[in-house]
């Protein structure tokens, strides 16, 4: 075997009860030999999948069902609140672990990868400001040219407080850059069904999916939220990050190598045997 090192630390929050690709995300991340998972947070989804009560809280459940059969059942899950970012944090168990793990002393560094509403980090920040400088977080949401984006939309308070605080380095794919990270239908289901147990949970939860009537699907699949791979796990020679003029503190991916990303992820998942492990 070619020996890989581990080469930093990764708290993954998203919104999992919404668009499956975050759990084709948290997948990888649990594969990758690169990077260690140190929590997994739930955030709110947005009101257009209907009421967002008690989502979190059923993402949490299906990260921890995916986790378990990868067998990073002792990796610690914690849900946020249903409701936005109002402005002061709130002292959730989602961000009461992102405080903690940015609290916590290790010598590989840590990414907090966010690919849904930035709510549970916005509430973690306002708790404790000073965690700012102890982590690098990496959001896959916003836009460059001010189009609407489900991420930063979901919770727009929250994704303005996070983007704006002082002494925080964020790296960000916006809208303009996850969307290349696409797939045909027909591609995602032919490789996730072929690759074991864990291959066709995933699929499933694509099936049965409940969009709104007002979503009309094209031929291709958005994997935007498996991008911050090429920030923790991945040595990506294509991926171009860019300074935001005025804003130090801001970059932003502009560009990353699509098959590189997909491919890694099926040829991790089809060495998986997907039976569950305590």
């Amino acid at each position: 075997m070619i020996h890989v090192a581990q080469r930093c630390r990764v708290l993954v929050d998203n919104d999992w009860a919404g668009d499956p690709d975050g759990l084709v995300a948290l997948a990888h991340h649990a594969l990758v030999p690169t990077n260690r998972i140190v929590a997994v947070t739930s955030s709110l989804t947005s009101p257009m999948f209907g009421d967002p009560t008690g989502e979190a809280e059923r993402g949490a459940a299906l990260a921890a069902e995916l986790l378990h059969s990868l067998g990073h059942a002792s990796v610690p899950i914690a849900a946020g609140p249903d409701t936005r970012f109002g402005g002061r944090g709130r002292a959730s168990r989602a961000a009461g672990a992102i405080v903690d793990v940015a609290r916590s002393e290790d010598e590989l560094p840590l990414f907090v990868v966010c690919a849904g509403p930035l709510t549970n980090i916005a509430d973690a920040l306002s708790l404790d400001a000073g965690i700012a400088e102890r982590f690098t977080p990496v959001w896959v949401g916003g836009s460059l040219s001010g189009e609407w984006e489900y991420n930063e939309q979901t919770d727009s308070e929250a994704a303005r407080f996070v983007l704006a605080h002082p002494g925080l380095h964020i790296r960000q794919v916006p809208v303009e850059t996850y969307r290349r990270l696409a797939i045909s239908i027909a591609e995602l289901r032919l490789s996730l069904r072929r690759s074991g147990t864990v291959g066709r949970w995933l699929w499933n939860v694509f099936e049965v999916l409940d969009l709104p009537d007002s979503v009309q699907l094209g031929p291709m699949w958005c994997l935007g939220d498996s991008a911050p791979l090429v920030a923790t796990a991945i040595d990506d020679p294509g991926a171009s990050l860019t300074p935001i003029d005025g804003e130090p503190t801001r970059t932003v991916y502009s560009n990353l190598d699509t098959r590189l990303v997909l491919g890694d992820f099926f040829a991790l998942l089809a060495g998986v045997d997907g039976s569950a492990k305590p």
